[in-house]
Formats: C-alpha cells, structure tokens, sequence
C-alpha cells in the first residue's frame, strides 16, 4: 500500500419504501409467500404498459436533495436488454444519459480529517426478481425464481472514484445510509435486499493521476463484505501487476465464506446492454415548485442533527455523531434526556451498555424491550443512591431481557444499595482482618492493595454497598491502625 494506492468508486442500489411498485400496484412488502406479488405488468406479459409511481419520484427527489445534488428538469427512462432468468421482461426499466440528478457529495470523516466524496449520478429505476439456488452438483443442482421484487423502485447512487481505502469505502456508506433513513425514502436493511453495494476498484503507482484498470465487485450484502471484498481485490490487483501481469476488466463475486473474490464474466459496457428510450413512458419533466416544496419538507438530517447535539447537550462531537447516525436512536436518545436530567449519563447509557446489548443480539434500537424511560428511571435510582451504577449494569442486562421497569427489579431481588455506615464498616472490619498482607501492602504504599479490599467488601455486600462510602470507610479504619 506504501506503492501503491487504491481507487474506489461505489454504485448503491436503496429500494425505496413505497407502499407499490415503481410501475404497478403491486405492493412492495418483504418477507410474503414467492411469487404472490405479482401482475402481468411487473411480469412483463404482452400488451401491458407500465405507469410511473408518482411518489417513487418523489422519494428520489428527496433523496438527491439530501445528498446536495442537481435535480434533472427533464429526465428520461430507457430500456437496459440483458437476459437473466430474474428479470422477465429480458429489460430493466432505467435512466441512462439523462438522469434524475446529477452531482453532489456526501461528506466523511478520516484518520485526516474531513473529506469530500463527489456523486455523479442518481438515477431511477426498477429491480429484477431474486434467484435461490439449490442442491450441490451430486444432487441435481437448481435454482428457483421469486418474482416479488420485480418492479420494487431503486435508486442508484453512483459516486465518483474518490474513496481511496477500504475503511473509507465504510464511512462513505455509513454516512449515505443515515442520510437514506432520515428522509424516509428507504429502510436500508441489507439484511433484507434493500441496500446492496457494487464496487469499482483499481489500483495505480502512488503519486499517479492516471486510472488503473478495474474491477467490479457485485451485489455485495453487508458493509462488513465490502471493506473485506476491497482489501482482497485490492491485494489482488498489486499482486498480479508485481508478477508482471496485466488486470483485466471483469466482473468479480466477493465470496464471504471462502474470503476472495472470484471472476464471474467480463466486465459489460454501455454499449453490451443496448441501451434505447423506453416507448411507453414518456420524459419525465418535474417542476420547479414542486421539487422546491420537497426541499422545505426536508427533516433535519444527521450532520444538522449532529452539531445540535454538541451545542444544546454538551456532547463531544464523537458522541453526537454515534448518536445521530440513525433517526430512531437520535430520537431515542432525545427522549431518554427529555425523561431524565443527564444528556451525558443518558449518551454514556446508550452508547456503552444498550449499544452492546443491541450488537451483540443483531437488533435494532426499535426492536428492544429497553425504552427511554426504563433508562431514565435506572438513572435516577442510580443519581439517589437507591442502587450502585454496578448493579445498574445488572439491571440494565434484566431489563433488555425481559422489558420490566428497573425500580421493580431492584424491589423484586433486593438489590437496594446499603448507605447504613455500621453495615459497610463490619464488611469492612472484616475484610482488613481477613486479608494482613494486602493491609501492610496498603501501608507501604502500595495503592492497589485498596482495590482489592474494596472488592472483598463490595463480595461480602454482594455489591450493595455503596462505593464512595466503602472507600472512605476503609482509608478511616486503615489510618486508625484497624
């Protein structure tokens, strides 16, 4: 890497959340039995005529506007051939040399600061349906086609080659995903289709201008893949070029089992795909007030979000910015302070206990028994004295668990914390007269010995004590030659 440097240029296909589909009434939703969302206009039977969802327009207009883009007053849909068993019509209904928009840029922050990604392009149109493969080749291998998605509107968001590294490749993504979800115009669960990733990588001689060839990596389905599938490629290329080969232009799978990327055909051009306007729909010409009516109906998105967390809670800006990268944990956030009286408790809470909680389940902030006022009650509990912040840690696991309020199980187990001085100074007592070394350690100065004699004390309470109390009762006793 220190020879040479990756160029990176990412296509980001997002299924837009309308109720239909981008040409039919069809509904749109995920997860309904194959094949029953389906008419002879999404599968393409003669004599059929498709009409353009008017809020799919829309919701790419606000998604170009968000991203900073030129809206295109007139655009136009053309007809992208290619056979493939999931796309029945053998075309996809998309823009080619007139778009929805042009331009823009999503803003990232790197190792070296704040950088600017170029856009070149959003565009409209149609996704295919969805093969599933089956069978090994000793079991007669076959695949079998689901034709739901037929017809869901996309847009595609094409940046320009100004990502140079893998980790900028993943900001870059995470910025236009947060950015998809504020406006509304797409849940972006890779999970279920809804954002998939092509990348176009190159290397070339650090210090170059000129472009290397390139690659293609398709449909790649977690960002996890794609930083994984860019350092593979990128290893790759600089391997074949150091043993004096040439890269060739193809396209290329990333397979996450095995790890490497893996050839797949020759990279198509424009011309493969015998691009020609679509007869059935005519231009589309948007107008000027209405494509400004949808700039005033933008929300706040993330980065105005962000810096408004930094001025009106006193968040470091590395909080605010973990904080607003999603809409439902912003405003889940917001509510748990509206609750509380502690942004910065409330940040600490979200940020360390519940976000590991949700990572380590694979969920969503929406998808957890935890509410913002379950959190606002642990801290309270917490700020009185009723419970030591490590037993809140033991709660707060209880409540993502089972959704019960924090004050019932601190009634239910017992886990009130004990302030009574006598109490925590016969725990105390106790441990000194237990452990003599680690007291003549405490006295010769050894400060960890006191750690340890906190532990024993917090053991004997079964961490009931209070903290800042069993700390000063020990240095009290010690001094005093107890």
């Amino acid at each position: 890497m220190t020879e040479f440097e990756p160029v990176i240029g990412l296509e980001v296909h997002a299924e837009l959340s309308t109720r239909s589909k981008i040409y039919c009434g069809c509904p749109t939703s995920f997860g309904a039995e194959p094949n029953t969302h389906v008419c002879p206009v999404c599968l393409g039977l003669p004599g059929v005529l498709p009409v353009l969802n008017r809020i799919a327009v829309e919701y790419a207009v606000r998604a170009a506007l968000a991203l900073n883009c030129s809206i295109s007053g007139i655009s136009r849909f053309h007809r992208k051939n290619y056979f493939y068993p999931d796309l029945p019509k053998a075309y996809q209904i998309s823009q080619y040399d007139v778009p929805l928009a042009t331009g823009g840029f999503v803003d990232i922050e790197t190792g070296g600061g704040r950088k600017r990604i170029g856009l070149k392009r959003l565009h409209l149109e149609e996704d295919a349906g969805k093969l599933l493969h089956q069978g090994s080749i000793a079991e007669s291998p076959h695949s079998l086609v689901d034709y739901n998605r037929c017809g869901v509107p996309l847009i595609e968001i094409v940046s320009e080659p100004d990502i140079r590294s893998p980790e900028e490749a993943r900001a870059y993504l995470l910025r236009l995903k947060s950015v998809l979800q504020y406006t509304g115009v797409s849940d972006c669960k890779m999970e279920e289709g809804s954002l998939r990733v092509d990348a176009n990588v190159s290397v070339r001689p650090r210090g170059s201008t000129a472009f290397g060839t390139r690659t293609e990596l398709k449909n790649i389905g977690s960002f996890r893949s794609v930083v994984r599938g860019l350092e593979y490629e990128i290893r790759r290329q600089i391997e074949v070029i150091r043993g004096g080969g040439e890269v060739v232009q193809e396209t290329r799978h990333w397979d996450e089992a095995r790890g490497v990327t893996v050839s797949l055909r020759g990279k198509e051009e424009a011309h493969d795909y015998r691009y020609f306007p679509e007869p059935d729909l005519v231009p589309l010409v948007l107008d000027e007030e209405w494509v400004e009516a949808i700039r005033r109906s933008l929300p706040e998105l993330p980065e105005e979000r962000r810096a408004r967390f930094v001025k009106e809670y006193g968040l470091p800006d590395y909080d605010a910015g973990v904080l607003t990268a999603s809409p439902r944990m912003a405003d889940f956030y917001e509510e748990c302070v509206r609750l509380s009286r502690d942004p910065k408790a409330v940040s600490n809470w979200i940020m360390g206990e519940l976000m590991r909680y949700l990572n380590a389940n694979n969920l969503e902030i929406e998808d957890a028994r935890v509410k913002p006022r379950h959190i606002a009650v642990l801290l309270e509990l917490i700020e009185k004295g009723t419970i030591s912040g490590k037993i809140g840690k033991a709660i707060f696991d209880e409540m993502c668990e089972t959704g019960e309020m924090p004050d019932i199980i601190v009634k239910n187990k017992g886990l009130l914390q004990i302030s009574d001085e006598s109490e925590i100074e016969a725990a105390v007592r106790k441990a000194i007269d237990e452990n003599p070394k680690v007291v003549a350690d405490f006295r010769a100065g050894k400060d960890k010995a006191l750690t340890f004699l906190v532990g024993q004390v917090m053991k004997a309470t079964r961490g009931r004590a209070n903290p800042e109390v069993v700390n000063r009762l020990l240095r009290q006793v010690l001094s005093q030659g107890g």
